[in-house]
């Protein structure tokens, strides 16, 4: 079976100035990837008609399909559409189509339609319309030589809005796809390569037809097995056979599989078990209680918290003993015990959860150096402490320490 190449083109000088992120490109390279087209290029170029014009004759030489984003909205530095009539050799022409879906936009916002957001109707007259539910730059869709091209908005949601509605679907139309079957397992606490030593045995005994890639990301690492072939039901229960092969070996890791999210698989086990958590959070500064709080549900058992990052007040909402912190510190085992434990009868709750640390990049000691950080689990009849050592970096402290609390929590619930 030919493999189907594609290539992603984003087009604004913004993204080669650092000022805006191309997290366009990673989702459909995702995107792609499960359906079973390879991409072989991702370029970035700038608002220049030159540029443009050498990004669409090199992408079309070698690849299949060609998706690009950006430089769709009404203004002068907006190039992509007339380049694309130009590279097609063809005219911009008023779809009346497009321009009334551009103009109902703007009536169910209430706004007033200019001329300039007419424009926005006009497309080149080789293109398929493609309508933008969402927003009110079109999309476009090109065929020529056995090459298919997709012209879309640099807005993410109007991006994959139309990704979803109509070239996702549209691609097994006109390419024959491979059957691909993905499966994910996540893993906390635990490295990448301690994982890798962990099931190297059965990670060299897989069959040819399944692949494996470790997928290491903050405090996480997903393994990803991919199985090819042309039975999807098949695939799918040969990746079960091999997961349950490897989970007695990474069983005490694994919070979740595919999509789950560490915070869901939280949810999941505290309504289960009909418990509720509160949080006391110094060095993260309400940074957990975002993640805990970004689940829907998350009231049936989230408490509350307290951000006492001073002293003063780790003693006075928490009734951390002053000796405590004049002996050991904030940032020690014995305060962040005492916080948890303090925050768990403040809201009468079943677990509760502390951090305290030195984030920095400044604050550190001989004794107690930047990224020195301090966790804790609090429930009846006992308390569960740990020590962190991580980075310079204040935001990859918090974020760190966040997963690390969290995982925490899954193990304290567990042994309950």
């Amino acid at each position: 079976m030919k493999v189907v190449r594609a290539e992603i083109i984003a087009i604004g000088d913004e993204l080669l100035y650092g000022q805006i992120m191309d997290t366009n490109s990673h989702w459909i390279s995702q995107e792609l990837d499960l359906v079973g087209v390879k991409v072989v290029r991702k370029t970035t170029v700038g608002d220049d008609q030159k540029d443009i014009l050498a990004a669409f004759e090199s992408a079309e030489k070698r690849a299949d399909l060609i998706l690009i984003t950006g430089g769709l909205g009404p203004t002068k530095d907006d190039l992509t559409k007339p380049l694309l009539a130009k590279y097609f050799d063809c005219e911009v022409i008023e779809f009346p189509e497009a321009v009334k879906a551009v103009s109902d936009y703007f009536v169910r916002r209430g706004r007033e339609m200019t001329p300039l957001n007419i424009l926005q109707g006009h497309l080149p007259s080789c293109c398929s319309y493609i309508p933008n539910e969402v927003g009110t730059a079109p999309g476009m869709w090109f065929e020529r030589n056995n090459t298919y091209w997709m012209s879309m908005p640099g807005v993410p949601h109007e991006m994959k809005k139309l990704m979803k509605d109509f070239v996702l679907p549209k691609l097994p139309e006109i390419f024959p796809l491979p059957v691909i079957h993905h499966k994910v397992i996540k893993t906390v606490g635990i490295g990448e390569s301690w994982l890798a030593d962990l099931i190297e045995e059965w990670e060299n005994a897989l069959p040819k037809s399944i692949r494996l890639a470790y997928l290491p990301s903050l405090g996480h690492v997903k393994l990803r097995l991919t199985g090819f072939g042309s039975s999807k039901s098949e695939l799918e229960q040969a990746i079960d056979d091999q997961i349950k092969l490897v989970f007695p070996l990474i069983e005490k890791y694994v919070y979740g599989f595919d999509s789950e999210t560490l915070e869901t698989a939280i949810a999941k086990l505290l309504k289960a078990e009909k418990k509720t958590i509160a949080l006391a959070e110094s060095c993260t500064g309400g940074y957990i209680s975002h993640l805990i709080t970004s689940i829907s549900g998350s009231s049936d058992y989230f408490q509350g918290g307290i951000i006492p990052y001073h002293n003063q007040f780790k003693a006075e909402l928490l009734g951390v003993e002053t000796a405590t912190l004049e002996q050991f510190g904030a940032v020690s085992e014995e305060t962040v015990k005492e916080m948890a434990n303090g925050v768990r009868k403040q809201f009468k709750s079943d677990f509760g959860l502390a951090s305290s640390g030195i984030a920095g990049p400044t604050g550190g000691s001989d004794e107690k150096p930047v990224g020195t950080v301090w966790i804790a689990c609090s429930m009846e009849g006992h308390t569960e402490a740990k020590k962190l050592q991580l980075t310079q970096d204040r935001l990859l402290n918090i974020q760190l320490t966040g997963v690390a609390v969290l995982n925490m929590l899954r193990i304290c619930i567990l042994k309950k």
